[in-house]
This record gives structure tokens, C-alpha cells and sequence, in this order.
């Protein structure tokens, strides 16, 4: 009893002393209301696949039977070993090793001589120095002519190059000395007893030195200078100095791509084709080709003009050219088709040199002047029938002014100068107009033979000529290399030229003599030459060439025949120091 009458007594105790506590809390706190504010952040609940097992409704349902089996392990007498495997090899091709340098020499038909040596060394990271050497000559020996015709060609180039981390640049220093003869003297108009009072050899030389430099990631891009001095043993001389630069000229948070060209040259004659007065010529142009690029889509379209200041130094007149300077691409049809056109102009610097180098029968009495290329408009397609076949059409229509043409040089009454006898040529200019049409195929048959053709159309409109000299209606020619197996190699070149125009002119000795004055037509020529070459190894290959294979005495000017049918063998080796 009294056990019970004290845990009564606890139990009072306890709930007096929790009822107090909660009237203590009751008075001590404050109501307050507290606003939680959350960003609504919904989640994906993860899906809850019901588990159930099929029930079966078949009238009879069949319980499966235990099956109890015991395996007997017997040993197997056995004599077989197997061979160890073998990884699968891939045939590889043999790394052919590029040499730096290579020298080649070759002797042929007429005492032809053909030679050339290329070098280049690295001297560090980025650095080379190198040059090369050609010569190309020979004693002649074409039938039938009155006067020597054997040339020599000798060009020497030096160049050094470096290569930093924002720029590359480059110098080099070259030379040049070729010798050739007027021997195209008209027949039957002249014989031997005149021939032998002449010495038609003319020899140039010449020399030239330069410089590039072009920039990574700057708005000035590249630049280029080079200066050439051109002259001959006739007391001609030529000084010509050209400086090139591009940009990218921020305008409007637009970049517009600017090149700049300065072009100098002046020069003199020591006499003009008729008196023993001086011929000087000179002048100096500056050009300004602002463009701007716009591409959307499959269009790329490239709009600028070119502003060309030319000064006479010579004469002392000036002029400015204003040119169109626009070209377009359009992909028709991603790489198999792309439409590309343009309409563009310009002033071509003719010099000296420049026309040496393409006809080595002018005479050192030349007029030097710009040709004015008012416009040249184009539209074509170009793409690729297949992954080894490309393409290319073209349309043409250009419009030049003071067009520089090859003209033969009249007999001169009482000459007394050696190109003076109608064996050589002149330059006259004029207004032309020509429209060209222009066709090329490039096939890849395999890795190891390519083909190439190409085909030119022309039509001129000369405005005081009566032709437009010595330019030929049609272009053709060929290429084909063959890499016939891992040693022999071969190739060929097939070459058309239509016919062309000439003017053979015979001045009158006196009053009495009317004279000569008649047009003359080249005939269209087929060149072909071939060769065929043995790799010996890495460093070593011979090879034999076979020019004018259809031994045509063709010419290529008037009264110039070429060498026949001419046969080549040498040897190339390349190697590194």
C-alpha cells in the first residue's frame, strides 16, 4: 500500500512541473509569421514498374520433371599441339627519302647541253640558304640558213629565308646571260656573199636582287621589292623597280583587303631602227586596289576598284585609271559545279626584258609603253565530273588599248646595222579587242598516271593594224605522266599552234622603187616530245628525251625555223650535305 501511495506521488510531481513549463513558454514567445520563399524546382519521379508474373490459362498445365545426371571424368591420351599465333603484317610501301638538293645534266642532238643544279641547305630552325643554276645551249646546225643559230640561256639564282613566330621573310640576288642570233635573213632576197658581212649575235645580261616578308595574325599582311637591271651588247639598258604591298584596313568594323603598288622603270636605246638618234623611255605608276569580300551561303562576291596614277617621265605627261575590279564564285553544285566570273582591268608595265624573254629576235630599237587594260569580262564553270576528273570552261572578252604586238622589222635601204636585213622584230601597239573561249580537263587515272588538256579559242579586232600580229586563232596541248612501275617512269607533251599573221616589209632604195609591203601567214604547227626515265635508286635516275618528234621545221616567227627532231640524254642525282 504504501508502495503504491508513492508512485501516485511521483507521478503528481511530474505533471505539475510539465504543466508549469508550458505556461512559462506560453508567456516568453511572440507569434510571428514567416514567409519561405523557394524557387520552383519540379522533378521527375522515378518510374514504378508492377512486377507480375504471367498466370497461366491452359486447360492442362504440365509440372516439369527433375532430371539427375552424374558426368564421369575419363582421361583422353592426346598428341596435339597447337601452334603459337602469329599477328597479321601489313605490307607497307617504302618510305622514299626527299634529298634538299639535286643536280641534273643532259647532251643531246645539235651539241645541246641541259643543265641545272638546285640547292638548299638549313642552317637552323626556320633558316635556309639555297640558290640554283640552269644552262640551257647549243652550236645550231638548222638547214638551209645563212647565218649562225646557236643560243645559250644561263640564269643564277641565291636566296636566304627565315621563318619566325609572327613573320617569314626572304631575300634573294639573281643573274641572267643569253646569247641568240638574227638568223631568220630572208631568202631568196639575200645569199651567202651577204651573209658573211654580218655578225648577228646578240647577247643580253642582267641582274636582279629582292626581298619579301610576310606577317601572321596582322592587319598588314605581306610586302614584296625588287629591282632588275636588263641590258644587251648593243648599249641598251634597263632599270626597273617594283614595290607590292597588302592589308586588311579596318573600316566600320569591316575589313577591307588593300594592295598597293608602286612600278618605275626607265630605260634607253642607242639609236631607233631608222636614224642614230637615242630612244628613252620611262615612267612611273602608282595603284591602289581597294576590295571587299562578301560571302553568303554559296556565294562569294569580291567588289573593288583599282586606282592607277601614271607619270611620263619620258614625256611628261600624266594620267589616272580608274578599273573594275570584281569577281564572283557561286557553288552550284557543292564541288561538282562552280560558277565563277569577273570583270577586271588594269596597266600592264611592258619592258624590255619582258619581251626578250618571249621573242629573243627583237631588235634593241623597241618603243616601250603600258598596255591600258580597260576591262577584261569572264564567266565560267569549273568543278569535278568525279573524284579523279576536274573541269574548267571559260568565256572571255577583253579590251586593251596600246596592245603590244610582235612585228617584223623591215628591209632597210643601205642598212648598216645587222638586224637591219629583215631578221628581226619590232614592237607596235595598238587597240585589240579579243574574245577568248577556254577549255581544260585534268584526269588522275590512278596514282601512278595523270593526264591533262587544254584547248584556247581566239578572235581579234584590231583598230589600226590590219591584224593583230602574230597571236594565234588556237591553243592546244597535252600532258601526260606515267609512273610505269617502281623504277621506270615516263611522260609527253603535245603542243598546237594555229596560224598567225606576220608582215614582211621591203623599203624602197629610191623614189622610182615602190615598195614591198605584204602580208604574211605562219603556219599552224604540231610539237611533240616525249621522255622516258630508270630510278636507279633513292639518288640516281637517267633519263632520254625526244623532242619534235614529227621532225617539223616549223616557225615559230618569221623567217625563224626551228631546230628537227632532237634527242636528250642524262642523268639526275640528288643528295644532302
Amino acid at each position: 500500500m504504501l508502495k503504491k501511495i508513492k508512485y501516485i506521488f511521483i507521478i503528481a510531481v511530474l505533471t505539475g512541473t510539465a504543466t508549469f513549463a508550458q505556461e512559462r513558454t506560453k508567456d516568453t514567445l511572440d507569434t510571428e509569421v514567416v514567409n519561405v520563399v523557394k524557387a520552383y524546382t519540379p522533378t521527375v519521379a522515378d518510374a514504378f514498374k508492377i512486377k507480375e508474373q504471367p498466370t497461366l490459362d491452359d486447360e492442362t498445365t504440365t509440372t516439369k520433371k527433375a532430371i539427375k545426371y552424374n558426368i564421369f571424368s575419363i582421361p583422353v591420351a592426346s598428341t596435339f599441339t597447337p601452334a603459337k599465333g602469329k599477328a597479321a603484317t601489313v605490307n607497307k610501301a617504302k618510305a622514299v627519302k626527299l634529298y634538299d638538293n639535286y643536280a641534273s645534266l643532259g647532251v643531246g642532238s645539235y651539241t645541246t647541253i641541259l643543265g641545272e643544279v638546285f640547292l638548299n641547305q638549313e642552317l637552323g630552325r626556320g633558316e635556309n640558304v639555297g640558290g640554283y643554276l640552269t644552262h640551257h645551249s647549243s652550236s645550231g646546225g638548222i638547214k638551209g640558213l645563212l647565218l649562225d643559230d646557236d643560243f645559250i640561256d644561263t640564269k643564277l639564282n641565291v636566296n636566304y629565308s627565315q621563318r619566325l613566330r609572327d613573320l617569314s621573310w626572304s631575300v634573294d640576288a639573281g643573274a641572267l646571260y643569253q646569247k641568240f642570233n638574227w638568223y631568220g635573213l630572208p631568202q631568196p632576197y639575200f645569199d651567202a656573199t651577204t651573209a658573211d658581212t654580218l655578225n648577228g649575235s646578240h647577247t643580253f645580261y642582267g641582274g636582279n636582287v629582292g626581298a619579301k616578308v610576310k606577317f601572321e595574325d596582322y592587319l598588314f599582311k605581306d610586302a614584296s621589292a625588287r629591282f632588275r637591271r636588263f641590258g644587251d651588247n648593243q648599249g641598251s639598258g634597263e632599270n626597273r623597280f617594283v614595290v607590292k604591298a597588302s592589308a586588311d584596313v579596318p573600316i566600320q568594323d569591316e575589313l577591307i583587303s588593300t594592295e598597293v603598288t608602286i612600278d618605275y622603270i626607265n630605260g634607253s636605246f642607242d639609236r631607233n631602227f631608222y636614224t642614230d638618234d637615242k630612244l628613252t623611255y620611262g615612267n612611273v605608276s602608282f595603284g591602289i586596289a581597294p576590295s571587299y569580300q562578301l560571302t553568303q551561303d554559296d556565294l562569294t562576291l569580291n567588289l573593288g576598284v583599282n586606282l592607277v596614277y601614271k607619270n611620263n617621265t619620258a614625256g611628261g605627261n600624266s594620267n589616272f585609271y580608274i578599273y573594275p575590279n570584281i569577281t564572283a564564285t557561286y557553288r552550284v553544285i557543292d564541288e561538282l559545279m562552280i560558277a565563277f566570273g569577273g570583270l577586271e582591268g588594269g596597266l600592264k608595265q611592258n619592258s624590255y626584258y619582258d619581251f626578250a624573254q618571249v621573242n629573243p629576235f627583237v631588235s634593241p630599237t623597241l618603243i616601250i609603253n603600258p598596255t591600258d587594260k580597260k576591262y577584261e569580262a569572264s564567266f565560267g564553270l569549273m568543278g569535278k565530273l568525279s573524284n579523279s576528273i576536274s573541269y574548267s570552261v571559260s568565256g572571255h572578252y577583253m579590251n586593251e588599248s596600246d596592245k603590244a604586238l610582235f612585228r617584223g622589222n623591215s628591209i632597210l635601204a643601205g642598212a648598216t646595222e645587222n638586224y637591219q636585213y629583215g631578221n628581226s622584230f619590232g614592237i607596235v601597239y595598238d587597240d585589240v579587242k579579243t574574245i577568248s573561249f577556254k577549255g581544260e580537263l585534268n584526269v588522275d587515272v590512278n596514282r601512278n598516271f595523270k593526264l591533262g588538256a587544254k584547248a584556247e579559242y581566239f578572235s581579234y579586232n584590231s583598230e589600226r593594224q590590219s591584224e593583230a600580229w602574230n597571236l594565234p586563232d588556237l591553243k592546244a596541248s597535252l600532258f601526260l605522266d606515267y609512273q610505269i612501275d617502281e623504277n621506270w617512269f615516263a611522260g609527253a607533251g603535245l603542243f598546237y599552234v594555229g596560224e598567225r599573221k606576220d608582215q614582211f616589209i621591203q623599203e624602197s632604195t629610191n623614189e622610182f622603187v615602190t615598195p614591198i609591203l605584204q602580208t604574211m601567214t605562219l603556219d599552224s604547227y604540231f610539237d611533240a616530245n616525249a621522255h622516258v626515265g630508270y630510278r636507279f635508286n633513292d639518288q640516281l635516275s637517267f633519263y632520254v628525251k625526244v623532242n619534235n618528234i614529227a621532225n617539223q621545221d616549223y616557225q615559230r616567227w618569221l623567217n625563224t625555223p626551228v631546230q628537227g627532231i632532237q634527242f636528250l640524254a642524262g642523268a639526275t642525282y640528288q643528295f644532302d650535305f
